[in-house]
């Protein structure tokens, strides 16, 4: 069996929200394995379901940048807070923006071959900022949508400066609508991704092992109810459907109304406006979400003499 460490159960709280003995159990069942304990935690009903936490796993910053239809985000990452607070720090996330948006760039390491303005590449640069701001940074990834005709609108969530951010996103909407029905509706749909988390444009979308990882969840719970095989069965397929619809932007209930699909509010402005609007693709960047976050020495410790 495999060890059950202090960090492992801080980790999974963490993730999970569930209660301590519950992570200590759950990574047991798991063997210690951490993405098995949290299957095991949502199958017992104890953490709520595939929203990622806003707990992020690393600083620095988020940059967005548009240029009527096209768009770009990138994230770099930091040690620390503080320097996420650094002008020059911000200079280099709002220049790597810049340079991807020209560029056409949706690859990393693309980018960091990319020409820096002040001479140089990217990659140069970042390397330079470490050796000045004293702390490692990391280029961690771009993405960059458009559209033929239409408007790609920008939000940045928490902004530390213009275009800087913890959570930047980028809606990408097609048709023939003017900037001033495309920027409020863009505005609104981006704010409501920053804060509920799609995991796809379209359910037809969500990847195919997402959607069963949530059916063996699903069927864990259900055959603790002790109905009939066939009722077990409609109640997996109801549960996946459910995770499918309130996962997938189109069929998201819109969060300033919580009543609306997307799809719908976008179908509204382009009937109200007598345009074609089409909502094609976005993007959602949150700073740090899918790394690990280390835990202190100290915390460690601590949850040691608790008895972890």
């Amino acid at each position: 069996m495999a060890e059950i460490t202090a960090a492992a159960v801080k980790d999974l709280r963490e993730r999970s929200g569930a209660g301590m003995m519950d992570c200590k159990k759950a990574l047991a069942e798991a063997n210690g394995d951490l993405e098995a304990a949290v299957d095991w935690l949502r199958a017992k009903g104890l953490a709520a379901a595939a929203k990622k936490s806003s707990r992020t796993a690393a600083e620095g910053l988020v940059g967005v940048v548009v240029s009527g239809t096209r768009g770009v985000a990138v994230e770099v990452n930091s040690e620390t807070d503080f320097v996420a607070k650094n002008e020059q720090f911000q200079d280099f996330v709002r220049t790597a923006a810049k340079v991807a948006l020209d560029n056409g760039i949706a690859d990393a390491e693309a980018l960091g071959a990319a020409a820096h303005p002040a001479g140089g590449t990217i990659s140069e640069k970042l390397v330079n900022n470490v050796a000045t701001i004293g702390e490692n940074q990391q280029l961690r990834r771009v993405a960059n949508v458009s559209v033929n005709q239409g408007l790609v609108v920008d939000y940045v969530h928490n902004a530390a400066a213009p275009g800087l951010g913890k959570i930047g996103v980028l809606v990408a909407l097609e048709g023939d609508a003017g900037e001033d029905v495309l920027q409020p509706l863009g505005k609104q749909i981006a704010m409501h991704i920053a804060a509920a988390f799609p995991a796809a444009l379209a359910a037809s979308d969500i990847p195919a092992d997402v959607l069963e990882r949530e059916r063996k969840i699903a069927t864990e719970k259900a055959a603790e109810s002790g109905k009939p095989a066939d009722i077990v069965a409609k109640m997996v397929d109801g549960a996946v459907a459910k995770f499918a619809k309130e996962n997938a932007l189109h069929s998201q209930l819109f969060v300033m109304d919580n009543k609306t699909p997307i799809a719908d509010v976008v179908a509204k402005a382009a009937k109200d406006a007598g345009k074609s609007i089409t909502l094609t693709s976005y993007v959602r960047f949150q700073l740090g979400e899918g790394i690990e976050k280390e835990v202190s020495d100290f915390a460690a410790e601590v949850a040691a003499a608790a008895g972890l």
